[in-house]
């Protein structure tokens, strides 16, 4: 939250979460504030203002005179794009820590673009995160500091990897991790976040390969018979997700799974709707890993 009163960054986790609970069934305003908030009993009306600050400009929903919030019908939900239609692009990045929000920042940063089950670009860069890398992460990752004193800062990198990203399905293994540090690094940069979905592998994992016990980056690898060249770095680890997805979505292909409406049916165990063709690009931001 930030500014006088009540306010919430477009990136918020929370914004995302009440997406998620609007697109599974339409909600009331006091159920949407308990699931979103937490909220068990609050002021009278508390719940209605925090709903509203949080979704009230959104396109991508509508609220009815009872306070009921369902998806916004119009010009962003026409259309439902083949998954061999849409480009994704693969990323992962190597930070400092686990957490922007306590300062950690990227020191590797790297995306996979594949469109019909081929890679049809790469970018790759460290990024010199202007404070001291831990030991530990050094000890994973390879990457010291002297590494990374003559790369760039994410600033300079800004404007390509919002090129990246724009208008294609945002893909990594915990996507939510990834989405954090790199919409994060993009507010400090003062770029706008690009426009796309989200899609985490190890989400679709549980759908796509659901005997498997472990589902990390390296069982996946063993399990598509997948190299990792690099592990722990984040142009080898986008590459071996970039053809771990390609495999996922061959199975998805299999289980009948063709446009991306049907994939978010799939994934929330629901039954697929029939596919409705298009071309639309995806609305921005979608789903985090569960």
């Amino acid at each position: 939250m930030s500014g006088p009163g009540v306010g919430f960054d477009r990136q918020s986790d929370l914004l995302d979460r009440a997406l998620e609970a609007i697109r599974e069934r339409p909600i009331g305003t006091d159920a949407l504030a308990r699931r979103v908030f937490g909220l068990r009993q609050a002021p009278q009306g508390l719940a209605a203002r925090l709903v509203w600050e949080l979704l009230g400009s959104d396109r991508r929903v509508a609220v009815d005179g009872g306070g009921v919030w369902r998806t916004a019908e119009g010009p962003a939900e026409v259309g439902d794009p083949g998954l061999a239609e849409l480009e994704y692009a693969v990323v992962d990045v190597e930070t400092t820590g686990g957490s922007p929000a306590h300062g950690d920042r990227v020191v590797e940063f790297a995306c996979v673009r594949v469109r019909g089950g081929e890679v049809v670009g790469e970018f790759a860069s460290l990024v010199d995160p202007g404070l001291a890398i831990p030991r530990w992460i050094t000890g994973l990752t390879g990457i010291d500091d002297g590494m990374v004193a003559a790369a760039p800062r994410f600033g300079e990198i800004a404007a390509r990897v919002r090129d990246e990203l724009d208008g294609r399905v945002f893909v990594a293994h915990n996507a939510a991790f990834d989405w954090r540090f790199v919409s994060e690094e993009l507010r400090l940069a003062r770029s706008e976040l690009p426009r796309g979905e989200r899609l985490c592998t190890v989400r679709l994992a549980r759908r796509a390969a659901p005997g498997l016990r472990r589902r990390g980056l390296d069982a996946l690898a063993r399990f598509y018979d997948v190299p990792i060249v690099g592990r722990h770095r984040a142009a080898g680890d986008a590459r071996a997700t970039a053809t771990i997805l390609v495999r996922m979505l061959d199975e998805a292909a299999r289980q009948g799974i063709e446009t991306w409406g049907q994939l978010q049916a799939w994934l929330a165990g629901r039954p697929a709707p029939a596919a409705g063709r298009g071309s639309a690009v995806p609305a921005e931001g979608e789903r985090r890993c569960r």
